[in-house]
């Protein structure tokens, strides 16, 4: 079993909070994790109709049946339970309840109603470039992690990558989502999540969802909103300070996993990769996706945002640390060219950014520090989290 990083920082933070909730797509490895986090707890899978059924009917009998640490698996099947936790952790201080859901929206929800102030709040995504980088399913090209994805059976099990992708999105995606939004043309439906697929790093333009659809701009919204609950995309939102310049406002689309976009896309070999007019954004949304894992790995909320103003000036990913700001510009060239600076440089001015904070990521694997910023190799990009 591949070790994830959350690993230690869920033992951690289960020495201070009375309950942890993990939360993420679904098969992107939650119960294995907290299994292995926590071994001497009593696990409890909502997915079983019978355990449902009593957790439902007889909550506070079903909380006391299993001592005083417990792992409820999928527990947002059952949402009356959190608030007879809250109930049973202020009454024992030696409680603890591990949580995981595949609804971001549903859960979080529910917990911030009933466990507010008692509970820390986690996010497993799909394995990192960085976890993966030290074992045998590490791949050399990137183009490799466009078509496998990172979802851990497809390792675990040398699952087909497309096969498995495909089914995913007919099983778990068609099920949570439509529970989420109540979705009823199925094929419509399947039709918006390749648009999504085919504006990967693009403003989301609800509108022109819309008309190509034939649905409603409210619907379009609905649609990628449920799809952000089940952990299947997210939105990258502009930098909001000014600089006294016109800026977008607007943002933009992104796939947690690229192996689903590609698979939504009809991406099925490198040779149809190196072709497809995409193949820039997925690389942007690659490694975009991979710093977001690394923070949320850490136990944080990512802080990362664009800036684009009106006259074209672009930076690809900001990230907010409060005292500073990193910016990141990334191209999936294999070659280092002047050219790539050019966003970087305009930003360095307008914001006072200096050099070790402005990083071009690209497809090669040399690193070089230069004046204007370091260059940084797609396989090691992690690392400027954590510089």
């Amino acid at each position: 079993m591949i070790e994830r990083v959350l690993n230690k920082v869920l033992r951690k933070a289960s020495q201070k909070s009375a309950v942890i909730s993990v939360t993420g797509p679904r098969q992107s490895g939650k119960t294995t994790l907290v299994r292995a986090a926590f071994p001497e707890f009593h696990y409890i899978n909502l997915e079983d109709l019978s355990l449902r059924e009593f957790a439902t009917s007889d909550p506070l009998s079903f909380l006391k049946t299993y001592g005083n640490q417990v792992i409820l698996d999928e527990v947002q099947h059952v949402s009356n339970l959190f608030s007879y936790i809250q109930l049973l952790t202020d009454e024992n201080k030696e409680m603890r309840f591990i949580l995981t859901g595949s609804q971001n929206l549903l859960l979080h929800h529910k917990i911030s109603q009933s466990l507010s102030g008692r509970v820390s709040l986690f996010s497993l995504l799909p394995f990192s470039v960085s976890e993966l980088r030290q074992t045998s399913y590490a791949k050399k090209d990137y183009e490799d992690y466009f078509l496998t994805g990172f979802y851990p059976r497809i390792y675990d099990e040398e699952r087909d990558p497309v096969k498995w992708l495909s089914d995913y999105i007919q099983t778990y995606l068609e099920r949570d989502v439509r529970q989420i939004s109540n979705i009823i043309d199925l094929h419509r439906f399947q039709q918006f999540l390749k648009l999504c697929a085919g504006h990967i790093g693009q403003l989301i333009n609800f509108s022109s969802f819309g008309n190509a659809l034939g649905i409603s701009y409210h619907t379009a919204q609905n649609w990628l909103s449920a799809l952000e609950a089940s952990y299947i995309v997210f939105r990258l939102y502009p930098y909001h300070q000014n600089f006294n310049k016109r800026l977008v406002k607007t943002p933009k689309l992104y796939f947690y996993d690229t192996g689903l976009a590609s698979v939504l896309l009809g991406l099925k070999t490198k040779e149809q990769i190196h072709l497809h007019f995409a193949k820039g954004m997925l690389f942007e949304n690659l490694i975009i996706a991979e710093l977001m894992k690394n923070r949320f790995n850490e136990g944080f909320r990512p802080d990362f945002y664009f800036w684009r103003d009106n006259i074209g000036n672009e930076v690809d990913l900001i990230i907010d640390e409060g005292v500073c700001q990193k910016a990141i510009e990334i191209k999936s060239s294999r070659v280092v060219n002047a050219e790539f600076f050019k966003g970087l440089d305009y930003w360095s001015k307008l914001s006072g950014t200096s050099p070790e904070n402005l990083f071009l990521v690209y497809g090669g694997n040399a690193r070089q520090n230069r004046s204007n910023g370091m260059v940084v190799n797609w396989n090691e990009c992690s690392e400027i989290i954590f510089k």
